[in-house]
């Protein structure tokens, strides 16, 4: 029983890899590569050995398609809009965007016409990867196995890789933004003689503000990723659970991610708005 649990939770928490193995590689079901081929991945231990260039197809369609459906929605309601009678769809659109409005006016102090348009994609985007964590866990594996797919994981932000890809592209704003306000040598001044104004502690003051620096996107992937990754674990421990207990214990976890769901798209959101606005900010 432990051991067909364990299989059932390591199957679970495995996205569907496409990468390449070498030639002469042996595969999980005893086949032998003959040449290097691309292919998708048979078991955990593959997947592992196809490397860097490895493609998770599950996490990158998943995110293309919550990308579709957000700009698919904010188009029909746009083109739909009306001002004398706003109802359903509009007046949810509208209400996300003055609130994501509000947001950045009380955080970013600086001015940029980008920084508003980033952050509700980033919050309306996030929270439409993160809903897929109230499909129950066996729908999709179970639909993708029927369809002749080992593996299927549909939550991107339970990845790493697309919490890390997300906060990559955070952190090349910041350096841009850094070097477009700041000019290279304000930056590079910043950074050698903050927190300390002294020449002789620019060794200690450049330590300190690099690491600072890239602690910003590993905080904001890992606090994603980690909060997406744990509640999917307790998802599977539950399943694994006799039915009569599923429902009691599923429901009200379900319920707690209502919070969960749109919370962590918030922080995410707000972060990157507080980022951008220190690099925004020029004290020379």
């Amino acid at each position: 029983m432990a051991t067909s649990s364990a299989e059932y939770i390591q199957h679970h928490l495995q996205n569907l890899t496409f990468g390449k193995l070498p030639a002469g590689y042996v595969r999980a079901d005893g086949n032998v590569v003959d040449e290097a081929t691309w292919t998708i991945a048979k078991s955990g231990a593959e997947a592992t050995d196809m490397g860097f260039m490895a493609i998770h197809l599950d996490t990158m369609g998943f995110s293309i398609l919550m990308g579709v459906i957000f700009l698919g929605l904010f188009r029909m309601v746009a083109t739909r809009a009306t001002v004398d009678t706003p109802r359903g769809a509009q007046n949810l659109v509208e209400m996300v965007v003055e609130f994501i409005q509000g947001t950045v006016r009380d955080t970013f102090h600086g001015r940029n016409p980008l920084i508003a348009p980033l952050a509700l994609t980033i919050f309306v985007w996030i929270f439409l990867m993160n809903s897929l964590k109230w499909i129950p866990v066996d729908y999709i594996p179970g639909l993708a196995h029927a369809l002749g797919l080992d593996y299927f994981k549909i939550v991107p932000t339970a990845d790493p890789n697309a919490t890390f890809g997300m906060s990559l592209g955070v952190f090349i704003l910041i350096i841009f933004y850094s070097i477009k306000v700041k000019g290279a040598g304000g930056f590079i001044k910043e950074l050698s003689l903050t927190p300390f104004n002294h020449w002789l502690l620019i060794p200690f003051n450049l330590f300190l503000e690099i690491l600072g620096l890239l602690t910003r996107p590993l905080s904001l992937a890992l606090r994603l990723f980690g909060n997406m990754y744990a509640g999917e674990v307790v998802f599977i421990l539950i399943a694994l659970l006799p039915f009569y207990l599923q429902w009691g214990l599923n429901v009200p976890w379900a319920i707690f991610h209502i919070l969960v769901i749109p919370l962590q798209a918030f922080i995410f959101m707000v972060l990157t708005v507080v980022y951008l606005s220190a690099a925004h900010e020029d004290h020379h």
